[in-house]
C-alpha cells in the first residue's frame, strides 16, 4: 500500500522500513534490529520482499490528512498487534478494530476529504472517503475471493479531536473506520503468499489442495511464524468453498498446544507439532493421515524436502511419526514421475513424444535458454522423438481430432474427426476400440460438437457436448457404460466449451461461453452414491481468471494452479499465464509468448515442460527456464495424462 500510494502522495507518512533482512524462505526478520540505520523509503524500494516495515506514531499536532495517511501506512507494518496503528485511533476505536480480514486494492487506497458528509467540516469532526479499485478480499479463513472487475471500494474514515494522555492538547484521532486491513496489491504480494493446505477427498485416501494466503513473517495478531500459522490453519479446517467435498482427519477442536508460537524444521528437516488434548486419543491410522495433511502442506511451503512430521500429545508424548516416503500413499496426484506427452498427428493418429538419448523431457535439452518468446518456427527441438501409441489410436483407419489419456496411461479417449462421436481404447497392441453411446447432434460440428475429453483421478471420463440446441456435460463412470448428464449450477444459459478435471476429481475447470466472451470457471464436484449409481453435480462456479475476458485454452498445472491462454480485459494480444484456483494470479506470472495458441497441456510436476499447439508453429514445448521450441511441425491437440 505504501508503494501503491507513494506514487500519488510523493512521500510515505507513518511508516519506516528496515532494509537488509535475511532469507525469507519460511520466516522473515522476527524483531527490530538493535543496530543499523532506519530509512524512509521510496515506492520502488518497498517492492523488495526482504524489506520489513515498522510503523511510527502520529506526531504531535498532526493534521487530519496526516493521521489518515499514517494509519493506512501503519497497516502495512509488522508491528505486534498493530500497536502503532492503533495510536492513530481513539481508545474505543482501537479496542473495536479487528485486523483479521484483508481488502486488496489495485493501486492502494486513495483518501480524500469528504466535505459533504455529516459533520464533515465542523470543528469537532472530519470525514475522509477512501476509494480504490477492489481486487480481492481475504477472509478470516485466509481464503482469497476475487472481486468483480467493475467493483470499487468506497468507505469513510471519521476523525474527532480528543485530549492527549496528559489531559492537554486537542489531537485528531480516528473514531470510526472499516474493519480489517486495507492493502494495495504490491503490498499484499510483499506481505502474503499463497500456500496449499491439504485435506482428504470425501471417501478417498487422496489429498486435495486448499489454497490460502498466509503472512510471510510473524503474524502481528497471533505472533506465530509462517510455519506455525500454516499448521494452525490446517487444524482450523478447510475453507468454506471446498469443505463440502473434503474432510480433515484431525478430531474436531484440535489446535496447537497453548503457547505454541514458533515451529521450525530441525537439522534433519523434521518437524514436531505439539497438539492439544483433543487429538490425544487419535489411533495410529488416523494419526498417520493427520500427519500427511501437515507434511504435504509443508512441502508446498518450503523448498526443502520434508524428512518427517511428528505429532505429539499435549503431555509431550509422541502420537505418531510419518516419513516423506510413507506420505506418498496419500499423494494428490499418483501419476508416473515422467508422464507421457501426447498429440494428434497430421493423419489423425495419436503419437507420444519422448526424448532421444541426447535430451530429457524435463531438462530443456535442445533449447536455447532464452525466455523472450521469440518465434519458434525455425528452431525445432531435435531432442524430441515421436512414435505412435499402441492400440487402435496409433494406427488403422480411425481418425481423431482430440485425445485424452487416462492418468495411469493404460487407456485413451478421443473425439472422432467429425467431432460427433466419443471413442475409447486401451493403449495396448491388442486393444479394441469401443464407442460409448456419446454422440453430438451439433450441426456445426467443425467448431462445436464434442469437446476434448478429460479423465479425473478416479478413472471417470468427462466430455462436453457443445450442441447449442442441447448443451450437456457428460460423465462416464470408469470410462464406460451409459453416460450421465452432470448438472452444472450457475451457468445461466452459457455453454461449456471445454472441461478439464483435477487429479483429485473434486474440482472441474470449465471454459464457459455466453455468446460474447469465453471465461474460466472453477466448479466444485459433489457426489452422492457410489459407482455407476452415483449422482454427480458441479456447483458454486467461481471465476478462475477474473482478469481475462476471453480464454481459449486451459490446463491443470499443479494441485491448485492452472495455465490459461487468452486475452486480458481490454487487451488485444494473447497471453499465457498461471493462475490459482481461487482466482489469484500465481507468483510465476506471465509466461513467454508464442504465436496463436489454440491448446495447452501441463502436468502437476513443474519440472516437466509445457506443451502447446500453435497454429503457426505446430506442437511446441516450453521446458523450465527455457524458451518455446517446435517439437512437431504438423500436429495438434497436445495432452498430458488427464
Amino acid at each position: 500500500m505504501g508503494a501503491d500510494r507513494g506514487r500519488a502522495r510523493g512521500k510515505l507518512l507513518g511508516a519506516v522500513v528496515v532494509l537488509g533482512c535475511g532469507s525469507l524462505l519460511v520466516t522473515g526478520c522476527a524483531s527490530m534490529p538493535s543496530s543499523g540505520d532506519v530509512h524512509s523509503v521510496s515506492a520502488s524500494q518497498r517492492a523488495d520482499s526482504q524489506v520489513q516495515v515498522y510503523a511510527v506514531p502520529p506526531r504531535p499536532g498532526a493534521e487530519p490528512n496526516e493521521i489518515v495517511s499514517g494509519f493506512l501506512e501503519a497497516m502495512t507494518s509488522d508491528d505486534p498487534q498493530f500497536a502503532m496503528a492503533r495510536q492513530y485511533l481513539t481508545p474505543k476505536a482501537a479496542m473495536d478494530w479487528r485486523a483479521t480480514m484483508v481488502t486488496v486494492l489495485a493501486d492502494g487506497p486513495d483518501p480524500q476529504p469528504n466535505r459533504s458528509a455529516d459533520r464533515g467540516a465542523d470543528a469537532n469532526g472530519f470525514t475522509f472517503t477512501v476509494s480504490g479499485k477492489t481486487v480481492a478480499l481475504v477472509d478470516k479463513q485466509h481464503a482469497y475471493r476475487p472481486a468483480n472487475p467493475q467493483d470499487t471500494y468506497n468507505e469513510t474514515i471519521h476523525l474527532v479531536r480528543q485530549s492527549g494522555a496528559d489531559g492537554t492538547g486537542r489531537e485528531w484521532r480516528i473514531d470510526a473506520l472499516p474493519q480489517g486491513l486495507l492493502l494495495g496489491q504490491s503490498d499484499f504480494q510483499r506481505i502474503y503468499r499463497s500456500v496449499n493446505k491439504y485435506y482428504f477427498a470425501v471417501g478417498q485416501d487422496r489429498l486435495v489442495a486448499d489454497p490460502v494466503y498466509m503472512r510471510l513473517r510473524t503474524d502481528p495478531v497471533t505472533q506465530m511464524n509462517l510455519i506455525t500459522q500454516t499448521v494452525q490453519s490446517v487444524l482450523d479446517g478447510p475453507t468454506s468453498w471446498l469443505s463440502p467435498v473434503v474432510a480433515s482427519k484431525f478430531p474436531s477442536g484440535t489446535a496447537l498446544k497453548d503457547g505454541t508460537k514458533t515451529l521450525a524444521l530441525d537439522d534433519r528437516n523434521a518437524l514436531k507439532v505439539p497438539l492439544n488434548e483433543r487429538a490425544s486419543n487419535a489411533g495410529e491410522a488416523q494419526c498417520k493421515r493427520m500427519a500427511a495433511q501437515v507434511l504435504f502442506t509443508l512441502r508446498d511451503l518450503t523448498t526443502t524436502r520434508i524428512g518427517q512430521v511428528e505429532l505429539d500429545r499435549a503431555n509431550g508424548s509422541q502420537l505418531c511419526v510419518l516419513s516423506g516416503d510413507q506420505a506418498e500413499t496419500y499423494a494428490p496426484d499418483r501419476m508416473s514421475t515422467s508422464p507421457g506427452q501426447y498429440f494428434v498427428d497430421a493423419e489423425g493418429h495419436v503419437e507420444r513424444m519422448r526424448a532421444d538419448a541426447g535430451g530429457s523431457d524435463g531438462s530443456g535439452s535442445g533449447s536455447d535458454g532464452g525466455s523472450d518468446g521469440a518465434d519458434t518456427s525455425d528452431s525445432a527441438d531435435t531432442s524430441v522423438v515421436t512414435e505412435p501409441v499402441q492400440g487402435p489410436f496409433g494406427k488403422g483407419d480411425q481418425q481423431v481430432r482430440t485425445v485424452a489419456v487416462s492418468r495411469d496411461e493404460k487407456r485413451a479417449a478421443g473425439v472422432s474427426a467429425d467431432g460427433r462421436s466419443l471413442l475409447v481404447a486401451p493403449l495396448a497392441a491388442d486393444g479394441a476400440l469401443t464407442r460409448p453411446p456419446v454422440n453430438s447432434d451439433d450441426k456445426d460440428a467443425k467448431d462445436g460438437g464434442l469437446s476434448a475429453p478429460s479423465w479425473d483421478g478416479r478413472g471417470d471420463l468427462w466430455v462436453a457436448d457443445r450442441n447449442p440446441a442441447k448443451p450437456r456435460l457428460l460423465r462416464l463412470v470408469q470410462g464406460a457404460g451409459q453416460p450421465q448428464t452432470v448438472d452444472v449450477a450457475g451457468l445461466n444459459g452459457a455453454r461449456i466449451q471445454q472441461v478439464r478435471m483435477s487429479a483429485d476429481g473434486v474440482r472441474a475447470a470449465l471454459l464457459v461461453s455466453d455468446g460474447t466472451h469465453t471465461t474460466l470457471r472453477i466448479g466444485r464436484v459433489e457426489r452422492s452414491g457410489e459407482g455407476a449409481k452415483s449422482v454427480v453435480s458441479v456447483v458454486e462456479l467461481r471465476a478462475g481468471a477474473p482478469q481475462m475476458e476471453d480464454v481459449t485454452a486451459v490446463s491443470w498445472a499443479g494441485r491448485s494452479r492452472l495455465v490459461v491462454v487468452g486475452k486480458e480485459i481490454g487487451g488485444v494480444s494473447q497471453q499465457l499465464r498461471y493462475v490459482q484456483t481461487d482466482g489469484s494470479t500465481s507468483a510465476a506470472g506471465t509466461l513467454p509468448s508464442v504465436n496463436k495458441v489454440t491448446d495447452v497441456a501441463a502436468t502437476d510436476d513443474d519440472r516437466m515442460p509445457l506443451v502447446a499447439h500453435s497454429q503457426e508453429d505446430g506442437i511446441v514445448r516450453l521446458p523450465p527456464g527455457a524458451n518455446w521450441r517446435t517439437a512437431v511441425k504438423k500436429g495438434s491437440a497436445p495432452a498430458y495424462p488427464g
